[in-house]
């Protein structure tokens, strides 16, 4: 053995850097590299997830503001017929408030026709007594008292 050179030594050191190569590899290198690809995929999922619902949110966020200006818009049709049919009503109101105020005021000048004409009727019937007992006290008392009341009522006309 030139140099003091075991071949046998160096073949069991390779065997034995071999074994513990491999020993390594199985035992660290392997569970720890798997573990690393697992946790890997399970952050990826993750990833993929919140990214999933980040787009389902932006969808439903998009859907919620397409409704909610439906709904403006719809709200805004609403008002402008309520406000129409209100105007309409109003209207309708108001026409039919004149037409009893017409109403009423036709009535009452019937009435006050009426009344002035009883009136007139009653203020006849009572001169008409009044002149029969003129003349009822007249004929009885007196001749010339007559005269007096036709000339009273005579010269009543002309100041009239």
């Amino acid at each position: 053995m030139p140099l003091n050179i075991d071949w046998q030594q160096i073949l069991l050191h390779l065997l034995n850097f071999t074994i513990l190569a491999g020993g390594l590899y199985f035992l660290l290198y392997k569970p720890v590299k798997d573990f690393m690809a697992k946790r890997e995929q399970h952050y990826k999922e993750i990833d993929d997830l919140a990214m999933q619902d980040r787009t389902e949110t932006a969808q439903l966020r998009r859907a919620a503001q397409e409704k909610y200006d439906a709904m403006s818009d719809e709200i805004a049709l609403m008002r402008s017929k309520a406000s129409d049919e209100i105007e309409a009503e109003k209207a309708r109101m108001l026409g039919e408030a004149r037409a009893e105020a017409r109403r009423i005021l036709e009535t009452a000048g019937k009435t006050a026709d009426m009344r002035a004409k009883k009136a007139l009727a009653d203020s006849n019937e009572q001169i008409r007594e009044i002149a029969l007992e003129a003349v009822h006290k007249l004929i009885i008392n007196d001749g010339s008292a007559l005269d007096q009341f036709l000339d009273a009522a005579e010269s009543e006309s002309h100041n009239a």
